[in-house]
């Protein structure tokens, strides 16, 4: 990146606002739109959620970007960082729906109920009735449907239409006909009596009971979409809210209790059976087990002793452990993959963005489309009344509520069972490309060894001290963030001496000046490219030993190489499995590493890839990726290190191992949260189990839609089951999302 285009980058800053009022798909475009009127502001803005996401110059005064929100209707507050309820409705207004509907229930059944009687007894009718009809009805269509009403003058003040502009119309005029027709006078017949169809009805029905009820089961439909929209995001509430609220720090070697928020980079703390940890740590004293299952999805406690890393938000479950603490605040695992989720959440996909699209200019649509029925019928001759109820129908069936909900709520729902199984999802765009993928290129140290390197044997050449050969070799290496680095830091007698002028070289090893003597430790390729003679001995003993899967490094110095340190990093025991699930798929498992070839071909064997390729430096890595590519191939690349950052960035999906470093967990498009690579096949099927529940969605909203439009406008559908067949076509896009939930990947197949 250039320095123009570095210092523009950091010249922006992200926000997030929850928007408060939105009832549809058509509300989030309608914020979308003002947001994005703003000079330097780029804003999306998601219904499921509730939330904006704008990304704006730093010079941008958040307060602007509340106060547009504000002018386009609704209600902005500004989320921190970390703290509140990250998704789904508000406790607050489900509990209003629910007061209402309970009122609109209780209401609108006497309603219809006399409704129904007197149009099949007529002898029943008695003087007033239109009255008893009229009290119960007007709480109903007032109170109850109040936020409709409210919404709908709210956005028409400033110009703007929703659903709820839809609802309120098709309310107002049922009820607005009756008033008319009852104060008009002359004989009165209720509207329910009518039939299905609003061909029958005339100029003398009353239509109070269509109006209660199209309250009554839109508001029903509106509560339980509010109460599924919070039940998709439970997956991360839950996730977020395994973080530890207060932690039993040592000061002066007792333990005193504070709450988390200050505990700092390298204080100490203790944790005890049966609680959890505070936060990110490496473990000073003591050994136990821990439940990872709530932060990472592995169902089986991991032993842990001093020297150990341990991530915040598991459980203790065996001895007492005392943690020094590495990361603090968001900076922790669970804070950064909660911020992954809730983005993948906040983002849209291209079928959302469509969807939106549709949604923003489908209200003015139906709007015409209602007068235009309403006057076509009154051209044809009918009564007002059945002019009135067929317009009415049109008004209320065609509420794009469905089309808005397909999409988000599936990935909702998807990505927070992902966090359950490990599997933190960056955006819509990561899943779309999940389900594409048909090859998988893994890198070998770390992603399908456990790359825990040992150091096994110190062989120095013919007259070379071996103590000498592997102190002046992990003085080197002790500037290197590479696991075969650590395992030879970790296999020396003594503390590394000190280096001078180190060099890490990516993929082939690294350089220091260690007592005056310039040393260079790793593969062959690079002492002989410094000049190093490798003699024939050294050389052919190292072949031996890659034979048998070792991993070699070789040490020298003064022109001459002095020997070779051996090292082993055995094979995860999950990966054969994974890449069996993963050859059940219809993918294609390739294999990249900067290891020798005899090491890599017998990893390859051992996990059952056939195409393995070996010695390659970091761009080696990015070019065989490209290579595919260009074949056509739509290339996953799963990698760990610093290494695998360019080839992490370059693929079509980029899957990190999440022990691994920064740099690739930035690169990547999904993080594994666990070192299981069966997660890697869970993400694929997850995907695709996603992507086809959005696609149900659409075709469902659509053909809803499509359908019902013309029955409606030809007069063949009553408000009454307009009203019906528009809350549950939302209850269903909800409830289909949230099956979702009930995912579970196989195991143990191979």
């Amino acid at each position: 990146m250039s320095t123009v285009e570095s210092s523009v980058a950091s010249a922006e800053r992200t926000y997030e606002i929850q928007v408060g009022g939105m009832t549809c798909a058509a509300c989030a475009a309608r914020v979308e739109r003002k947001l994005n009127k703003l000079d330097g502001v780029v804003a999306t803005v998601n219904y499921a959620t509730e939330r904006a996401r704008v990304r704006c110059a730093d010079a941008v005064d958040p307060a602007v970007l509340l106060k547009q929100v504000e002018r386009a209707g609704y209600t902005p507050r500004r989320v921190d960082d970390l703290g509140g309820s990250r998704t789904g409705a508000d406790p607050d207004r489900v509990k209003d729906l629910q007061r209402r509907l309970a009122v609109a229930a209780v209401l609108a059944v006497p309603v219809c109920d006399l409704s129904l009687a007197l149009s099949l007894f007529p002898e029943l009718r008695f003087p007033g009735w239109q009255w008893v009809a009229l009290l119960l009805a007007g709480p109903v269509v007032g109170w109850c449907a109040w936020p409709f009403h409210r919404a709908a003058a709210r956005g028409l003040r400033r110009g703007g239409f929703s659903m709820d502009t839809l609802v309120s119309v098709g309310i107002v005029a049922a009820t607005g006909w009756s008033a008319w027709v009852m104060v008009r006078g002359g004989p009165l017949t209720p509207g329910l009596g009518q039939g299905l169809t609003v061909l029958s009805g005339g100029d003398h029905a009353l239509y109070l009971d269509v109006a209660a009820g199209v309250t009554t089961f839109l508001l029903a439909g509106r509560y339980f979409e509010a109460r599924a929209k919070r039940s998709a995001g439970a997956a991360l509430r839950a996730l977020l809210a395994h973080a530890a609220k207060d932690v039993d720090l040592l000061r002066s070697g007792a333990a005193v209790r504070v709450p988390i928020g200050e505990l700092t980079v390298g204080d100490r703390f203790v944790v005890r059976p049966g609680e959890k940890v505070a936060t990110d740590a490496i473990v000073v004293s003591g050994s136990s087990a821990l439940d990872t299952s709530t932060v990472t999805g592995e169902p089986v406690p991991r032993e842990v002793g001093a020297g150990d890393p341990v991530v915040g938000g598991t459980m203790n479950r065996g001895g007492r452990l005392v943690l020094r603490a590495t990361r603090v605040g968001a900076d922790t695992h669970l804070a950064r993959m909660g911020r992954l989720v809730e983005q993948a959440q906040e983002s849209k996909a291209a079928a959302q963005r469509f969807a939106d699209r549709v949604a923003g200019v489908f209200v003015p649509i139906v709007l015409v489309l209602a007068a235009v029925t309403l006057s076509g019928w009154l051209m044809l001759g009918a009564p007002a009344g059945t002019a009135v109820t067929a317009a009415v129908a049109v008004l209320v069936v065609a509420c794009p509520c469905a089309l808005g909900l397909a999409t988000p709520t599936a990935v909702l729902v998807g990505t927070g069972r992902g966090a359950q199984l490990g599997v933190f999802i960056k955006g819509p765009e990561a899943l779309e490309s999940t389900r594409r993928v048909d090859t998988v290129v893994f890198d070998k140290t770390g992603t399908l060894t456990a790359g825990a390197m040992t150091l096994t044997e110190v062989r120095p050449a013919a007259g070379e001290d071996a103590g000498e050969l592997l102190a002046v070799a992990a003085a080197v290496e002790q500037g290197s963030e590479h696991p075969i680095a650590a395992a030879v830091v970790a296999g020396a007698e003594s503390p590394p001496g000190e280096v001078t002028e180190f060099a890490a070289m990516p993929g082939l090893g690294a350089r220091g000046t260690v007592e005056g003597r310039t040393v260079f430790v790793g593969r062959t390729r690079l002492l002989r490219d410094a000049a190093l003679v490798v003699s024939h001995e050294l050389d052919t003993e190292r072949a031996a030993l890659e034979a048998t899967g070792a991993t070699v490094v070789l040490v020298g110095w003064s022109g001459v190489a002095r020997g070779l340190l051996v090292l082993r990093d055995e094979v995860r025991p999950t990966s054969a499995d994974a890449v069996a699930r993963l050859r059940a798929l219809g993918l294609r498992p390739v294999l990249l590493t900067g290891d020798n070839a005899r090491t890599a071909a017998a990893v390859g064997a051992a996990v059952g890839i056939t195409d393995v390729r070996a010695e390659l430096l970091p761009a080696d890595k990015l070019t065989a990726v490209r290579q595919l590519q260009a074949c056509g191939a739509v290339v996953a690349f799963v990698g760990d290190g610093v290494n695998d950052a360019a080839a992490l960035a370059g693929a079509d999906l980029g899957m990190a191992v999440g022990h691994g470093t920064d740099a690739a967990i930035e690169a990547a498009d999904i993080v594994l949260g666990r070192d299981d690579l069966l997660v890697v096949a869970d993400a694929v099927e997850l995907a695709r189990r996603t992507h086809r529940t959005i696609r149900g969605n659409l075709v469902w909203a659509f053909a809803y839609n499509v359908a019902a439009l013309p029955l409606a406008v030809a007069g063949l559908l009553s408000p009454l089951v307009a009203g019906a067949a528009m809350a549950l076509s939302s209850v269903f896009v909800v409830t289909h999302s949230l099956a979702l939930q009930r995912f579970h990947p196989p195991r143990g197949a191979r």
